[in-house]
Order: structure tokens, then sequence, then C-alpha cells
């Protein structure tokens, strides 16, 4: 098995993490836990799984400018990211962040563009064009969907959330090139858990443990365990191993699962339309993947 395929096997299983999240985590917030408060323990519970792991798999001794570049880095890929997306969800409609969210794989883009000198080639933007369109189809059939003054808040918000989490993914890809994952995960979650503790420590503490039933327990855990640590575990890894742009053109996987999922559990319908979004989005990732599969080989070659 190349290591092209295990980035493949973990950016997908990433993506089913996170559609799973959508049904799992339904309800959390604010019901039983306040956003931040969720946040504070998603950074914190996975930065002690991290620094669990690493007792038991090899690390790398960081150099101190790599050190430096994962403090500043990990504002962008855990707390931004992670902050801004929550506290944009409270601020509009669940539609919408998805949306926006469609715009990740668009800046990164641009960002490997500008800052990798990666070329323009015919099928990354025709596999991103297919792709995108896949996916809004998917999601302006769910309805509910509506820009305006009262979400606007929470979709800038969002955006900036999406634009953290390119940024993010480009400028560690030298990095991931140079440590393991979870050499460069823990040193990462450590910075992060000091960053949040101004931002969800009090709203942790106020937080009403006793009023939390038995799936709210398994909710949260579902949400640090498995849609923080392994979830980034696994796109970490997959970005050893894949280009930047693959990376993030899986998000578009995120609501075909989603929707694959919700059919199974009897809460949504298999229609014409979800079907057709779903062939788009697959030909989209296929067709972008395809030309990294031949620039490796034009690179072998050489």
């Amino acid at each position: 098995m190349t290591n092209t395929f295990k980035g493949h096997i973990a950016l997908f299983s990433a993506q089913v993490v996170y559609a799973l999240n959508y049904s799992i985590a339904k309800g959390l917030m604010p019901g039983y836990i306040g956003p931040f408060a969720l946040v504070f323990l998603r950074i914190t519970g996975a930065c002690l799984l991290f620094w669990l792991i690493s007792l038991f798999v090899k690390t790398q001794k960081v150099e101190k400018a790599d050190m430096l570049k994962m403090m500043w880095l990990c504002l962008f890929g855990v707390v931004i990211n992670q902050v801004f997306f929550i506290w944009g969800l409270s601020l509009t409609h669940p539609i919408n962040s998805a949306i926006i969210m469609v715009s990740n794989p668009i800046i990164v883009f641009i960002f490997t563009l500008i800052v990798l000198k990666e070329r323009i080639t015919f099928l990354k933007v025709g596999g991103l064009s297919l792709a995108i369109i896949g996916a809004m189809i998917l999601l302006l059939f769910k309805g509910n969907f509506s820009f305006g003054s009262e979400t606007m808040a929470g979709d800038l918000l969002t955006l900036v959330n999406s634009t953290s989490w390119a940024i993010f993914v480009v400028m560690v890809k030298p990095l991931m090139q140079k440590y393991n994952t979870v050499t460069v995960m823990r040193w990462m979650f450590l910075f992060g858990s000091v960053y949040i503790i101004p931002i969800g420590l009090n709203q942790t503490i106020e937080t009403n443990w006793a009023t939390f039933s038995g799936h709210a327990i398994f909710a949260t855990c579902f949400v640090v365990i498995a849609t923080t640590f392994f979830a980034y575990l696994l796109n970490i890894y997959g970005l050893q191993a894949l280009s930047a742009n693959t990376v993030s053109m899986y998000i578009y996987l995120q609501p075909f699962l989603a929707t694959i999922f919700a059919i199974i559990m009897g809460e949504d319908k298999l229609t014409p339309i979800k079907i057709f979004s779903g062939i788009l989005i697959i030909c989209g990732l296929y067709l972008v993947n395809k030309k990294t599969t031949r620039s490796k080989s034009e690179i072998a070659s050489q």
C-alpha cells in the first residue's frame, strides 16, 4: 500500500468522522455546554491525547525556528479555526456555515498559487469547479438558507474560520515533510491549550456537568476524541502524502457523507439530486487527485 493511498484513506476517514459528528453532536450546544467551553475541552483534551500517544510513538526533536513556526501556526490551525467556527455557528444558520465552508478549497487553491507557486491546470480548475457545484446543489436543496444582516456577523466569522484553516493547511506542509504527525500535533495543541485558557476556561468551570445525559456525555467524548484528536491526526497524516489542494478538496465529501448517514438513520431521503451531487463531488476529487498523481510521476521520471 503506497503512502499516497494511505493518505487518501486517512482523509476519507476524517470526513466520515466529521459527517457523523453532525448527527451525534446535534443538540449538545447550548443545551448542555457553551461553545467556548466545548472548544476548550476539544483543544485541551486532544492535547492530552497527543502527548499520551507520543509516549508510544517515536517523535523528533524540533528545531527552535520550527518551534516558533508551530507557535503561530497553531493560532490558525487550532485556535482561530475552532473558536471562530463555533462562534460563527452560534450567530448564523448551520446551512450558511456549510455553504461558506465551500470557500475553503478555493482559498487554499489561491494560497498554493501564491505561496507554493503551483501551476494552474485544467484538471485542477475543472475538478474544483465540479466539486463546488456538487456541494452547492446538495446544500442549497436542503433549504433554510439566507444571507442577511441578521446573519452577517456569524457569516463573516465563519469566513475567517475557513480562511484560517486554509492558511494553516498551506503553511504547515513544510513542517509535515520534516517531522512526523505526532511530533507536530503534540506541540501545536500544547500551544493551543495555552491560548484557549482565557477564552474558554471560565465557561468550562461554569458548565453544569450534573445535567449531562448519557447521550450528552457520549457526544462530548466523540467531539473531543474523534472529531478533534483522530480527525486532526488523519488530516495531517494525509497532508504528509498529498497536496494541500487535495486535502482541502475532501471537505466537499462532508455534506455528501452527512446526507448518506442521515438517509441510513431515516432522517433524510435519497433523491436523484443527491445522487447527481455526489457524482459531481467524487468526479471533482478524482480530477484534482489525478493531476497530483501525474505530477509526482513526472517528477520521478526526471
